[in-house]
């Protein structure tokens, strides 16, 4: 039976929250980019839906089918309004962070971290002790740094450098 990595024996907590800066640490979970990207695509979407249905209102629009090409199109809607309004948050406490639910862990529940650098976001990856994995998004260069500092701790390393 896989049983979750176990947390280093001893986990400098003050000293890391030390190295994050002051707290709470708060930013957006999405880079700016990343939002603009998907509002924009989303109007393109939208902009298709409409098009399609007007050449196609003749009559021969199935209407369980267009709804749901807008279901959809609102469910896409209310993943775009969350990426926008998200925020993570550091503090002595724990991590947070606002999406569609919330996501939270307290530093005590951590079993293991691992920074993921992806293109759309920066990822921290946390394995509780329950064995349960929480994603948390970082949108700005603070949020970062936090994440790879967090990572290095778990792991058993020593923060990077400013």
């Amino acid at each position: 039976m896989n049983r979750p990595a176990e947390p280093p024996s001893y986990i400098p907590l003050a000293a890391l929250l030390q190295e994050i800066g002051p707290l709470p640490l708060n930013g957006q979970a999405w880079p700016d980019w990343v939002k603009i990207l998907a509002w924009i695509l989303l109007a393109a979407l939208g902009w298709e839906i409409v098009t399609t249905i007007i050449r196609l209102y003749s009559g021969t629009l199935n209407p369980l089918l267009l709804g749901g090409v807008l279901v959809c199109f609102l469910a896409l809607g209310v993943v775009a309004w969350s990426m926008q309004t998200s925020i993570t948050t550091i503090d002595s406490q724990g991590l947070r962070q606002t999406w569609l639910t919330k996501r939270e862990i307290a530093w005590d529940d951590i079993g293991s971290a691992r920074f993921v650098p992806m293109i759309f976001s920066k990822r921290l990856m946390i394995v509780s002790r329950a064995g349960r994995t929480l994603t948390f998004q970082g949108g700005t260069r603070d949020l970062e740094k936090a994440f790879m500092q967090i990572a290095a701790t778990y792991q058993g390393r020593p923060p990077a450098a400013r």
